[in-house]
């Protein structure tokens, strides 16, 4: 766990034991909250697992859900959550569930998990996920480093060379040339990965059918109660690092590629990423011009009054797979961290 992490891990404690969330609650909770998943899985044990924080156990989605029940608030869908945001009228808190790029495991495991507690969910797709054609390319790295001993690279600003012959040492590596790649265009990031993929006998493409579904399964879920399928791009690129030409029809085509295979409308989008590299007030314009009711990112927060004016660049609530924890989860709900987080902003759409 990398010195984020575990900050966030100490914080979540404290205000366990202080209880502070009961306190907080009044000035840093807002309207409501997005929770962003992405898999729901037993967890497999691995002992290099660098994607770890984007995996939590159908365990602690049925504690999360059930916590979030007692604590008194509603679960809603994303189209309740834009209603009551925008109503401007008093209510209780609201959470609004959602899952990024349509991975097979949100059937098998999460939605039982859901149905038990009749709580309706978004699925952000990717079509290019969909096709076998978008790449997975952070599991393409995990898997590389996960077989090879050591590696070496080249990079604009040089090479990277790293051992990689113990779980340490790959976590290390894993960690070092990932930030590394995040500062590079994404034609960069994308080609240093396939050389390792390659090398390390990498199959790409089967990662990608292994992981996310298929569009039958996809078209039968359009439709389905308490399910809302909303547009995550193409092809999974971050979009701000891209030409406008690029990333506009990143945006719009999903939107329409969606609806054309699903047969219903799509009003929802969820920007890959999602972080302020990836997405800006650029990409907030974007997708509002494409027609969709709401943006979603991942910079943390909850839902103010303030974004019923910036529906296209929503903050979302990570449900990390590093803290699978009750104080996490109280802690998340109360807002104090994301205040402090923001240093007192309730509102980042910069």
């Amino acid at each position: 766990m990398g010195l984020r992490h575990t900050a966030f891990a100490a914080a979540f404690r404290a205000i366990g034991l202080t209880r502070a969330d009961r306190w907080a609650t009044g000035f840093a909770q807002g309207r409501g909250m997005i929770l962003t998943l992405h898999h729901v899985r037993p967890w497999r044990g691995a002992g290099f697992a660098p994607n770890r924080l984007l995996e939590i156990t159908p365990e602690f989605l049925d504690a999360t859900l059930a916590l979030i029940r007692a604590a008194g608030h509603d679960i809603v869908s994303l189209d309740e959550a834009l209603e009551r945001l925008t109503s401007f009228r008093p209510g209780r808190f609201f959470v609004a569930l959602t899952f990024d790029d349509g991975y097979r495991d949100n059937l098998d495991h999460a939605w039982p998990v859901l149905a038990k507690h009749d709580a309706p969910w978004t699925l952000f797709l990717t079509p290019g996920f969909a096709d076998r054609t978008a790449r997975l390319w952070w599991l393409e790295l995990e898997e590389a480093v996960r077989a090879l001993p050591r590696f070496s690279v080249e990079l604009p600003e040089g090479g990277f060379s790293a051992r990689a012959g113990t779980q340490a040492e790959k976590q290390l590596a894993f960690e070092q040339l990932y930030w590394r790649l995040r500062k590079q265009p994404e034609a960069i990031l994308l080609s240093v990965i396939s050389g390792l993929a390659r090398q390390a006998g990498v199959d790409a493409p089967g990662l990608v059918e292994r992981e996310c579904l298929p569009w039958e399964t996809l078209r039968a879920l359009a439709g389905a109660p308490g399910v809302t399928l909303g547009a995550h791009t193409l092809s999974h690129p971050m979009l701000a690092k891209h030409p406008p030409e690029d990333a506009r029809r990143e945006i719009v085509e999903s939107k329409a590629r969606l609806e054309a295979e699903l047969g219903a409308p799509v009003r929802h989008f969820a920007y890959p990423v999602g972080d302020p590299t990836s997405a800006g007030p650029r990409e907030f314009q974007m997708a509002a011009q494409a027609g969709f009711a709401s943006g979603l990112t991942t910079r943390p927060g909850h839902l103010f009054e303030p974004h019923a004016r910036h529906l296209h660049a929503l903050p979302r609530v990570s449900l990390n797979g590093l803290h699978q924890s009750e104080d996490a989860v109280r802690a998340l709900l109360s807002g104090l961290p994301f205040l402090l987080w923001n240093r007192g902003r309730k509102v980042n759409v910069e």
